[in-house]
């Protein structure tokens, strides 16, 4: 193997050339933060899942070891997050009870399969495939999952045992079993839940304004979390509150897990291949975006196609050691690039740090009530939330709008996997329904220039024998026949047409189908004695019209461009637009909006 391709698949062969004592300090003080942050989340994000808190931390140790050798990202931070261990919980949820040993084997089969499936995709360079979800269906998609996860904690916050994957799921179990809320839990949650709302929005503050350095206060407010775990689990601890109900954590096993890969059951691997794919999909997206927003800040790149074989080895070794899927967490990586991570290295310390933890520190959190993790759960995903957008989507894009709120209504009230197959498939229904109706315009001359502009939304000249329509778009299978209707009713309102003449600066492609309706409107053209034309035809797409018969039985001509199919089809208004003198541009002449 050449030492291109090694270096292609083995990004830490770049990076790791010029690592420096420098450049480990910044990754070592990244990772420290970092650490201390991702502890309680670990923890929390494994309770969201239905899982025992313990595999939080396992699945924070190898992947980001696996993604410091394979992954792209500088600052990238792999691990557990919100959205993909509520995909986890709810996909797993359907083969087995949360609590026994095959709710955990499934979920570790879950993650086996999405590193299996993340690697094939990045070997098939098929990282383009992450274009299929649309913003507005990610945005809806990850807003919908925050308000579902949040509404998930509020049993752990008030002590009752509720259940269920929808939000009238989740409402209803609770309210059935509010005579049963326990009073100190709650008071323990909603303090646990308004301190660290406290730490986010106003500790770093108080503490510049108290004289503190930026670094030292950045670090005691990511250890808010950290703070409120430390105070409820003494508390617990010393008045014993597990014996008045509250809900501990209970013992976590210590030291690090044995590598055994998962057990192989057909039956359980095809029916987890689907949601496997919809976790890898989302995952793979939401890390992609976090990368490439942290790397362009940076001016560096990253491999889309790599980054799915780093994700890919992520899950696969956090399968192996007893994890389940994982990706690139936004809140955690942005953590990662302002403490100066520097290189992926500062993962691998990181998962030191938790290896230690997971060693050492796991008998003290077990008196750690799951109202302190649900809090810190619900400050996290809720900063996910983002209603604006709902409202600025349905200010610019009608059509947007409804694939987001058709993924927000049916995640909140049929499932997670529903709301992301919904709107994907909502999209994709938009993007064909636009597709299929090209945007064309009818184009005069402006007055003194050879530009052509739409007669509509410009003061230009128009021949009477000679119809400009411009086409705005590629012209496929979907939306020749709508070509077709538009031409033959503008010859029908339009007896004096002689020539027609398309204009195709847009056009990049032309299909069989295509093909055809050009043909066909050739035909019928040269029937009521209409000559067609083109004109500013892209060279790709001529050479491919050359080697039909389309050009040699073409009534009218190929124009290099529109302002020389003017002056051959009609000398006299070109003569006319030529003589008058351009008046003084508007502001509306100038720019009038997307349509030109």
């Amino acid at each position: 193997m050449s030492q291109r391709v090694l270096q292609r698949y083995f990004p830490i062969l770049n990076w790791g050339r010029s690592y420096t004592r420098e450049t480990a300090t910044s990754d070592l003080v990244a990772a420290v933060i970092v650490t201390i942050m991702l502890i309680p989340q670990s923890l929390a994000y494994a309770l969201l899942a239905g899982l025992p808190p313990v595999v939080g931390l396992y699945a924070s140790i190898l992947p980001l070891v696996a993604y410091a050798i394979f992954g792209t990202s500088r600052a990238l931070a792999v691990g557990p997050v919100a959205v993909v261990s509520l995909m986890t919980a709810s996909a797993v949820g359907e083969f087995a009870s949360q609590g026994t040993p095959e709710y955990l084997g499934a979920a570790i089969v879950l993650a086996f399969i999405s590193g299996l499936m993340l690697v094939l995709m990045g070997l098939l360079r098929l990282g383009f495939l992450a274009n299929l979800l649309s913003h507005p269906v990610i945005s809806g998609f990850i807003t919908a999952s925050g308000l579902l996860i949040a509404s998930s904690q509020l049993k752990h916050i008030l002590g009752v045992p509720a259940s269920g994957h929808t939000l009238y799921e989740i409402f209803g179990s609770i309210f059935s079993h509010l005579g049963e809320v326990n009073f100190i839990t709650f008071v323990i949650g909603i303090s646990a839940t308004v301190f660290l709302f406290w730490v986010r929005k106003d500790l770093k503050k108080r503490l510049l304004s108290m004289g503190v350095k930026p670094f030292w206060a950045d670090i005691m407010t990511k250890a808010g979390p950290v703070a409120a775990v430390a105070v409820t689990t003494l508390l617990a601890a010393a008045f014993d509150l597990g014996t008045y109900g509250v809900r501990i954590v209970g013992d976590i096993p210590s030291g690090l897990p044995v590598p055994q890969l998962p057990d192989f059951d057909s039956d359980l691997w095809l029916q987890l291949a689907g949601p496997a794919l919809l976790i890898s999909v989302i995952g793979f997206v939401e890390s992609v975006s976090v990368a490439q927003t942290l790397a362009a800040k940076k001016r560096q790149r990253i491999e889309p196609d790599q980054e799915l074989i780093g994700l890919g080895a992520s899950n696969i070794v956090s399968a192996v050691s007893g994890g389940y899927p994982v990706t690139g967490g936004f809140a955690r990586s942005v953590v990662n690039f302002d403490a100066g991570a520097a290189t992926p290295a500062a993962g691998a310390f990181t998962a030191i740090g938790i290896a230690v933890a997971t060693l050492f520190l796991t008998p003290l959190l077990t008196h750690l009530p799951q109202a302190t993790l649900a809090a810190t759960i619900i400050v996290a995903v809720l900063s996910l939330v983002d209603f604006g957008a709902i409202k600025r989507t349905f200010a610019y894009s009608k059509s947007d709008f409804l694939a987001m709120a058709s993924t927000i209504g049916v995640t909140l009230f049929f499932g997670v996997e529903q709301g992301v197959v919904a709107g994907v498939a909502l999209s994709i229904a938009l993007h064909l329904y636009r597709s299929s109706r090209p945007h064309t315009a009818i184009v005069g001359i402006v007055p003194g220039t050879e530009h052509f502009r739409n007669v509509d939304r410009h003061p230009v000249v128009t021949s009477d024998k000679v119809l400009s329509l411009r086409l705005d778009e590629s012209l496929f299978f979907a939306n020749s026949r709508y070509l077709e209707d538009r031409v033959y009713g503008l010859v029908s309102e339009r007896p004096n047409i002689e020539h027609i003449v398309l204009m195709c600066p847009a056009v990049n492609d032309i299909d069989a189908s295509a093909l055809e309706s050009l043909e066909e409107i050739n035909h019928g053209l040269s029937d009521s004695g209409v000559s067609f034309h083109l004109s500013e035809v892209k060279g790709p797409v001529m050479d491919r019209l050359q080697s039909t018969e389309f050009i040699a039985h073409l009534t009218g001509k190929v124009f290099l461009s529109q302002y020389d199919a003017l002056c051959t089809l009609d000398p006299q208004t070109a003569h006319i637009s030529e003589s008058r003198t351009p008046k003084k541009a508007a502001k509306s002449d100038i720019w009038a909006g997307p349509e030109i």
